[in-house]
């Protein structure tokens, strides 16, 4: 009965598939763009350093937000074995009376983890709506009369700012469904379970001053029940990799199946990030760069660190080792916080330090 459903689900999502680029194949590159800004790597790469300089506490929400939403992800991805459309429709009986609908593929359909839920809409249901949240909490406090006219701003920037946001999460859901990465069921528990994960840590206070300690207990715990899960699945003969045989089977272009995009590659990225924020706000230098709160050094370490970490994402660790891949990616996803938190704005504030002894 179970299998009938979703067979019912997964064709209807191919339908959708096929039904998108058929007629709306001239906004190709525009569904595609959508799908590269839904990463999360631009999270960590451009929202958190901008957010992290104008407001600390929203920074930290972001990683956080964005870590466990994807780490979540990844364990519901293991439990539901959830298929993709790009290799379901070669592989389904559910055709066998009639004529198997053609797909095409692009660059970023050939996702090597299971499919549900959808983990770049996920991601960006939680960013966004941590985003949204925090912008309403900011207005709200700031907000020193109950007149009418500051009634009617805030209820227009609430209406604004919600719509701009199922915007986003509609334009990320088609994008996926439309490069055949994801099943229309999929995208939706995406967005559903990216909400949850942001409104849980919308009600969560000691993420912001929590110690070094908790950082490294955290990565630990969350890495060794990942990689015990899996272990512990394998060891009763359930490959929780069982995806990667089929994006490599099914992918038109094996240049398009890429190591980054399995899933302990990701497991890794997200806990390095984390761990690379505990080290960056229990350094010392964070400690004085604290002490400078001028806009004019934000606006400077907002520009260098953006400039930096640009060029830093053009370092890809090399694939001919899983070992040292993986080894690699850790170590580069902890340096882009640790850059941000502390040493951009401890060089930008006795850069700027010593321009003015000068000026003196």
């Amino acid at each position: 009965m179970l299998d009938s459903v979703m067979d019912v689900l997964q064709g209807f999502g191919v339908s959708s598939t096929n039904y998108l680029q058929s007629h709306y194949q001239d906004a190709k590159g525009l569904f595609l763009w959508v799908s590269w800004a839904a990463d999360l790597r631009n999270t960590f790469f451009i929202f958190f350093p901008l957010w992290f300089h104008l407001r600390a506490s929203v920074g930290i929400k972001l990683i956080w937000v964005a870590v466990i939403g994807d780490w979540l992800n990844l364990v519901f991805k293991w439990i539901l074995f959830g298929e993709r459309p790009y290799w379901w429709v070669h592989e389904t009986p559910y055709y066998a009376s009639s004529v198997r609908p053609h797909i095409e593929q692009y660059p970023m359909t050939c996702e090597t983890g299971p499919g549900s839920p959808s983990g770049h809409a996920m991601g960006a249901a939680g960013v966004y709506y941590t985003l949204v949240t925090s912008i309403l909490v900011f207005t709200a406090s700031k907000k020193k009369h109950g007149s009418r006219k500051s009634n009617n701003t805030s209820r227009y920037l609430r209406v604004v700012l919600w719509t701009l946001f199922w915007a986003v999460q509609v334009c990320v859901c088609l994008s996926r469904v439309f490069i055949a990465a994801h099943f229309p069921h999929q995208v939706v528990a995406g967005v559903i379970t990216g909400m949850l994960v942001a409104e849980a840590f919308n009600r969560t206070q000691w993420i912001y001053n929590a110690s070094m300690k908790k950082y490294f207990y955290t990565t630990l715990f969350l890495t060794s029940f990942a990689v015990g899960f899996y272990l512990l699945l394998k060891a009763v003969g359930v490959d929780l990799l069982w995806t990667l045989e089929k994006a490599q089977k099914w992918c038109i272009n094996s240049e398009w199946v890429h190591l980054d995009s399995t899933p302990f590659a990701s497991l890794l990225r997200n806990m390095g990030t984390l761990f690379g924020l505990g080290l960056g706000l229990h350094s010392p230098l964070y400690t004085e760069t604290k002490k400078s709160s001028s806009k004019v050094v934000k606006a400077a370490c907002i520009v260098c660190t953006l400039v930096l970490l640009h060029l830093f994402d053009s370092f890809k660790p090399p694939t001919h080792t899983i070992a040292l891949f993986y080894l690699l990616s850790f170590c580069k996803s902890a340096t882009v916080p640790l850059v941000t938190v502390s040493i951009i704005p401890y060089c930008v504030g006795g850069a700027m330090g010593l321009h003015s002894k000068k000026a003196v």
